[in-house]
């Protein structure tokens, strides 16, 4: 039964997930952290800041691990959590080769339309509004603690998204580069 809920979970957020990954970071959370309890919200955030680092769109390598997190949380073995992973990320992206599929040649001759035109004028904001959900949801307790419970772990993390964003938007350093500094800052000044 967790193979259908699977896929029927992950087509949906496919369907709906508009914004690209880090726009669907936000219904994946609710649907397999809040919905459907298959992991907590800290496997949820580890899921995030792999999905992050390894090769490809975040989206898809997040359902790719969301499924085999899910699948092994349930007491299944190694092999059906692949099937698990698999089955997760197809079903992310089965809307879209379904959707290119049936409206490329239409969008082809009508993308200049005003009516076109209009309706990404309307997503925008939508797009906008995803993304900071998704970085909201991922302000938790689990990712800074509290100034109550750690002190000094909440300060220090709250720095680092601090340096984090200011080293990528105003000094203009690689992400990838900020990730390998935060990673090494936080194994140095957290544990």
């Amino acid at each position: 039964m967790i193979f259908v809920n699977l896929f029927v979970t992950f087509f949906f957020i496919g369907l709906f997930g508009f914004g690209g990954g880090y726009g669907m970071l936000s219904l994946i959370q609710g649907e397999v952290v809040h919905h459907w309890h298959w992991m907590t919200t800290s496997e949820f955030t580890d899921i995030v800041a792999i999905s992050q680092m390894t090769p490809g769109p975040i989206g898809i390598n997040s359902a790719t691990y969301c499924g085999f997190t899910a699948v092994h949380n349930a007491g299944y073995g190694y092999s059906m959590s692949v099937v698990g992973s698999a089955l997760a990320t197809f079903a992310l992206m089965l809307p879209s080769i379904i959707l290119m599929i049936l409206i490329s040649r239409l969008f082809i001759k009508y993308m200049n339309t005003q009516a076109v035109q209009s309706v990404f004028a309307g997503l925008r904001p939508a797009v906008v509004g995803l993304l900071g959900a998704a970085t909201l949801l991922l302000m938790t307790r689990e990712n800074f603690s509290s100034p109550d419970e750690n002190p000094w772990q909440f300060w220090i993390s709250v720095a680092l998204f601090a340096a984090t964003f200011i080293g990528t938007k105003i000094l203009k350093i690689n992400p990838i580069r900020m990730i390998l500094y935060s990673a090494v800052a936080g194994l140095v000044l957290l544990y």
